[in-house]
């Protein structure tokens, strides 16, 4: 059984932990927290939970963080230099291949490995783009996400000074251009425009049409339902007009709590170092043998 931990526990850590459970290969030694309420949730119940993993009962093989991307740098490095090898969800498409770096010369010297940005964008969708271009070598691809609600812009509004609580809707305009739709419940005596001007600015929204709109409850717009479609156009070989087209609707928790625990039984296999998903064998995410894998799935 592969040891897990979870560090962090929002939506994400939540559905990581119900996609440990199912998973046969899986033992969860506990969660860490920034701190313990007194009462825990129904669930973790029988759960170890501590505000450091060196508390824990058991040392986890594999910690799955489950934190705000701008804390995932750090965290990271933490837990590589204790031994344990990290999956994350590290969603700034711009600085990924900074984060590998970063972590790379981290894991080699303490004998550990990462899998960084292993969501399912970047993540699962970066190895479907992968196979789209290696289809058709020349051409465009166009990712158009949504309707639907953006973990990661959420989580970057809520950070933002006057923010109490908020909700990022990503809408697709078609070719690759996305309209943010942003709605915030303000703090008591903060101004809106300031609030709204802070957002525009963040890296997460400066390159894209965002609107902000404040709201009395944001809990009453919530639905974690996303979806991509993604378009390649391009040449194979010497043959032009070669079309694909990728395209799913999915629970946004769930599907990247599944990414990351593949991912978990993934990096075990992998040497010393920090990877992208597009760089793990497929069947590395897989649960089972190879040769049962390769019989059902070939």
């Amino acid at each position: 059984m592969i040891q897990v931990c979870i560090v962090g526990y929002g939506n994400i850590g939540r559905s990581v932990l119900e996609t440990v459970r199912a998973s046969r290969d899986m033992a969860l030694c506990g969660v860490v927290r920034r701190s313990v309420p007194a009462v825990l949730p129904a669930e973790l119940a029988g759960v170890e939970v501590a505000d450091s993993v060196d508390k824990l009962s058991v040392k986890p093989q594999v910690a799955i963080l489950c934190t705000p991307s701008r804390s995932v740098p750090e965290t990271a490095q933490q837990y590589l230099s204790k031994g344990i090898c990290t999956v994350d969800s590290y969603d700034i498409h711009s600085s990924i291949y900074e984060l590998k770096t970063s972590l790379e010369s981290t894991a080699k010297e303490h004998g550990t490995a990462a899998i960084i940005s292993a969501g399912w964008d970047p993540g699962s969708d970066s190895i479907v783009r992968a196979l789209l271009e290696s289809c058709a070598p020349k051409g465009m691809t166009y990712t158009n996400f949504g309707p639907g609600m953006s973990m990661g812009h959420t989580v970057a509004v809520k950070g933002i000074e006057g923010v109490r609580a908020a909700l990022s809707m990503t809408i697709p305009l078609g070719t690759g251009i996305h309209r943010r739709m942003v709605y915030i419940e303000l703090e008591p005596g903060a101004d809106y425009a300031e609030v709204a001007e802070r957002i525009k600015t963040d890296p997460y929204f400066v390159h894209d049409e965002t609107h902000v709109m404040a709201v009395e409850d944001v809990n009453a717009l919530i639905d974690m339902g996303h979806g991509v479609q993604m378009i390649r156009k391009g040449v194979s070989g010497e043959t032009q007009n070669q079309r694909f087209e990728f395209q799913m609707s999915i629970n946004n928790p769930a599907l990247t709590a599944q990414n990351l625990v593949n991912c978990a039984r993934a990096v075990l296999k992998q040497q010393p170092g920090a990877y992208t998903m597009i760089e793990i064998p497929v069947i590395d995410l897989l649960d089972g043998d190879p040769e049962t894998l390769i019989r059902r799935l070939v």
